[in-house]
């Protein structure tokens, strides 16, 4: 039974959501409960009245770098796409752009206010939730080389306005304090041409396109580079493009992604994933580490 504080809350709560709507790899069981927020006080109102202790929490934007296994997520999935998504210029060369807000629709919102070094952004399908867990990057920079603020909230509810300082970050990785997560980031940036930026935008989306397979069900580069190296170069050379297990195949048009041909699971996806670090390590001598989030339990 819900309390009285528990009834305000205006987003919505379903039990048993099936994640396969969620990701974009269109595979995955079910969640035991998934909330969507309409705004940070209502997250904060849930997380403080609605969430128990030991209650398992996944934030999830665009599911665009997660692999939620066949049976299911078990706690409490909260989604942020969409839904945490103001963005706003809060002073000269510094934007202030919420968790939910697609990394394409900040590096159009940048470039619409004059500021440049954003464009980069557009190449990477998920949120600014993700990019900041991850320290996504595209065509040569990385999210955290524009952080000068971020805004995260804890399970009690709390808010807090943390500095880059207080993050290990490096090379798709970031170390956050513990039962925090990002909800809004603050980005410098440098006053340019917004035409310009516009146009580079559309010159790093076409490059996009023409080299990854963009309208198949992907989850973007499954494995990180390795010094020195493309991790799509070397599954190429280890002759596994095109492999499939199941529904799940390597790319005919670049080989660091895995594609749902349209019946995958979730465990033929995880197999293919095993098949090519097991392989490049064989023949190249290089571990391969992958950049997608695998999480939930197997069916």
């Amino acid at each position: 039974m819900m309390t009285a504080q528990q009834s305000t809350l205006r987003g919505r709560l379903k039990l048993n959501e099936p994640m396969a709507r969620h990701t974009s790899w269109r595979v995955g069981g079910v969640a035991e409960r998934y909330y969507e927020p309409t705004g940070l006080d209502d997250l904060a109102q849930f997380l403080e009245t609605a969430v128990d202790e030991s209650e398992p929490l996944l934030w999830v934007g665009l599911g665009s770098n997660l692999l939620v296994r066949d049976g299911g997520v078990r706690g409490t999935v909260i989604m942020t796409a969409g839904l945490l998504n103001e963005m706003s210029l809060i002073e000269t060369g510094v934007v202030r752009i919420e968790a939910g807000v697609s990394c394409a629709k900040a590096a159009r919102f940048a470039a619409r206010q004059g500021l440049v070094g954003a464009e980069f952004l557009a190449g990477i399908p998920g949120t600014m939730g993700g990019a900041l867990a991850m320290n996504a990057g595209a065509f040569g920079d990385e999210t955290w080389s524009h952080v000068v603020a971020v805004e995260s909230i804890d399970r009690q509810g709390r808010r807090h306005l943390r500095q880059p300082n207080e993050y290990e970050v490096s090379y798709r990785h970031v170390s956050s304090p513990a039962n925090e997560w990002f909800v809004a980031v603050h980005l410098t940036l440098k006053s340019g041409d917004a035409m310009a930026a516009t146009a580079r935008i559309k010159e790093l989306l076409d490059r996009r396109n023409a080299s990854q397979p963009i309208g198949q069900p992907s989850c973007g580069s499954v494995f990180r580079n390795p010094p020195g190296d493309f991790s799509g170069r070397l599954i190429e050379a280890s002759g596994l493009k095109g492999r499939c297990i199941g529904g799940a195949c390597i790319s005919e048009k670049h080989a660091n992604f895995i594609i749902n041909s349209g019946n995958a699971t979730a465990a033929e996806i995880e197999a293919l994933i095993a098949l090519v670090i097991t392989t490049v390590a064989q023949q190249h001598g290089v571990g391969l580490i992958p950049e997608v989030h695998i999480v939930g339990e197997k069916r």
